[in-house]
């Protein structure tokens, strides 16, 4: 079985979405095999995104973060890094399909309600950046 990290974002948690997230994410075959609310720090979101650091929006992604309370959980299921992506739709929600998490549940294109790893080593990352807060 394959996993991968999502994160609802603060966003997301602040509009009560978690449990309609959950239940979407649970409905799509996969299963959340850990999971904590809290609030992200300075330093782990920016180790997190680092790979972001020399872009203009950096700055504000970290702020955006470590906002408020977020969720982070492990998904565990087959195919999950793509099913997961599937679920969440496109980056915008303006260009998401209907049904999708950030179609239901964003804001904005910066305020998108959830993360997923795109790859199996992004996966490996970060989980590994976050297995300290399970």
């Amino acid at each position: 079985m394959e996993k991968t990290l999502c994160i609802i974002k603060p966003d997301a948690v602040a509009n009560g979405f978690s449990d309609k997230i959950n239940e979407k994410i649970s409905s799509h075959g996969l299963t959340i095999i850990n999971s904590k609310q809290i609030l992200i720090t300075r330093q782990i979101a920016e180790e997190f995104y680092a790979e972001h650091s020399e872009r203009p929006f950096f700055g504000e992604l970290v702020d955006f973060m470590t906002s408020g309370e977020a969720v982070v959980q492990i998904l565990e299921g087959e195919n999950a890094i793509k099913a997961y992506r599937g679920l969440m739709g496109a980056t915008n929600p303006a260009e998401a399909d209907e049904g999708t998490l950030r179609a239901l549940f964003a804001e904005s294109l910066s305020k998108n309600a959830v993360h997923g790893s795109d790859s199996l080593d992004s996966a490996e990352r970060e989980i590994n950046i976050m297995s300290d807060i399970f």
